[in-house]
């Protein structure tokens, strides 16, 4: 198999070269882009696998250029953010982020991030689920054909919204705290903040057309985390 290709876009020459090179030492194929602009380019041409993006750049912001990858793609994005106000965690994760890891950060923490990411695909449901079908009330999830439905109509989500959403699914009425969540969705090693979890539970909710205060699909438990309506 090829190495997971990482596209790094940032306009500090500093924090892309020192990126890179403790990536490829972890043997990550990587490539860069000093502006929003060109790191666009770069994304056609290259096609990577996960895409670490500067949120404050001149000209094209992370945010922007994050807008504009989800139109063409699922791909994984960590946001990097020199920012630790909840505003721009919110933004960036709500447009489509996957991660995010405030500046100043350890390569550490930053590697042990992406290859987090990078290990979503989580058997549990399927291994639970051998026909790949969940169903709880008017939610149908299709394990292999990627596929969910409501009240049998078609619903798009990205993938790690489908991956959340099925982990819940494979035990309705299961309650799921958000360090399982992250655990079972993020990777059994990630580090970030467990807001990460109630960001995308309300973009999920959003997608499905749950109502958080009468929900039929996904319930939140107060004080514990989350579950699928059984």
């Amino acid at each position: 198999m090829r190495p997971h290709r990482i596209l790094v876009i940032d306009d500090e020459a500093n924090i892309r070269r020192i990126v890179s090179t403790y990536l490829r030492r972890e043997g990550f194929d990587v490539t860069e882009a000093s502006d929003g602009a060109t790191g666009l380019i770069e994304f056609d041409r290259w096609a990577p696998d996960l895409v670490l993006l500067d949120v404050m750049m001149p000209g094209k912001d992370g945010i922007e250029v994050l807008r504009d990858i989800r139109r063409r793609s699922d791909v994984y994005v960590i946001m990097l953010t020199a920012r630790a106000e909840e505003t721009d965690l919110v933004i960036g994760l709500t447009v489509g982020a996957d991660d995010y890891v405030t500046k100043p950060f350890s390569t550490k923490e930053l590697v042990a991030r992406v290859k987090a990411v990078l290990r979503r695909e989580r058997p549990e449901a399927a291994r639970s689920n051998p026909s790949g079908l969940m169903a709880a009330g008017a939610l149908r999830v299709d394990l292999e054909r990627h596929e969910v439905t409501v009240d049998g109509e078609p619903v798009t989500l990205t993938a790690l919204e489908f991956e959340l959403l099925s982990t819940m699914a494979a035990a309705p009425g299961r309650v799921y705290s958000r360090r399982q969540l992250l655990e079972q969705v993020w990777g059994w090693d990630h580090i970030g903040d467990e807001r990460v979890v109630d960001v995308h539970i309300r973009k999920l909710r959003r997608a499905i057309g749950d109502d958080a205060t009468a929900p039929r699909i996904i319930a939140t438990v107060r004080g514990v985390g989350y579950k699928v309506v059984g």
